[in-house]
């Protein structure tokens, strides 16, 4: 060969990977291979109710998403009816006591002792507020009590669709379900509810309801140092007491109602007024 003729001989191009060697699978292919066989040596019975299981599963997924998705649209829009605790009270002999009052006929008032007991950051957050839970987390590893980190935004959400039993699946659900409240509805329609449907004790449910039976009055009529006693029993209102309320009541409801200043003047319910 003359040397004009290996000069013009292009130089082989470089492989960008090593090709692999004859009778040798690349792993990924020999796995998806091996996968393959094995579904195909299943008798086909165990095929066709694999395939009828994955279908069926998805169809439950998507009418699960879809129901739910239409259910909080129509709460955003008409009143809550009922709610599944009160169900579980009635059945267990309570009079259960229940009306519904828009938010403008709920005292301001017991919309900023709300806030103040049980979630400052309301108007921040997207349903979560996930610098409560990590101070709950530290918490709890320093050797301190496991504190609770749900939102109101949470709490409206267990209340309004979900029975009260403690289970992962429940608090799965209501993660969902506040996921959805906080797309679909205003953070005012999350106060709303959330004050219509909470438990007073004794079968009380609303602010409503619960106003009338402690105090005689509407809730829109509710003063600051009666909203801070409506405030200071939740969550546990069949615990505590607020006729007459007990000390540890009376000096949390004070508390509350100087925090109650703190939420007007920062603007913490913002989103709301």
């Amino acid at each position: 060969m003359s040397d004009s003729e290996t000069m013009q001989r292009p130089a082989p191009e470089p492989e960008d990977e090593p090709r692999a060697k004859a009778g040798e699978e690349r792993p990924g292919l020999s796995l998806r291979a091996s996968l393959g066989a094995r579904w195909a040596a299943l008798p086909l019975r165990w095929r066709r109710a694999a395939f009828w299981a994955n279908r069926i599963a998805c169809w439950a997924l998507a009418a699960g998403a879809g129901g739910s998705l239409l259910w909080a649209s129509l709460y955003g829009l008409a009143p809550v009816p009922g709610t599944a605790l009160m169900v579980q009270r009635a059945v267990e002999g309570q009079d259960v006591r229940y009306r519904w009052r828009p938010l403008s006929q709920i005292s301001p008032n017991l919309v900023r002792a709300v806030i103040a007991a049980e979630d400052a950051r309301f108007c921040a957050h997207s349903g979560f507020d996930f610098e409560a839970i990590e101070s709950a987390l530290r918490a709890a590893e320093s050797g301190g009590r496991l504190r609770g980190a749900s939102t109101i935004s949470q709490q409206t959400a267990k209340n309004a669709y979900l029975f009260p039993w403690r289970s992962w699946a429940r608090k799965g659900a209501e993660a969902w379900f506040t996921v959805l409240d906080e797309a679909l509805w205003t953070k005012r329609r999350t106060m709303e509810v959330y004050l219509n449907v909470a438990e007073w004790g004794d079968g009380l449910f609303g602010a409503e309801a619960a106003a009338q039976a402690r105090f005689g009055k509407s809730a829109a009529e509710l003063s600051a140092r009666e909203a801070a006693l409506m405030a200071a029993v939740l969550p546990n209102p069949n615990t505590y007491r607020l006729d007459p309320p007990g000390p540890y009541v009376a000096g949390r409801a004070g508390s509350l109602q100087a925090r109650m200043g703190e939420v007007r003047a920062s603007g913490l319910d913002s989103c709301i007024y």
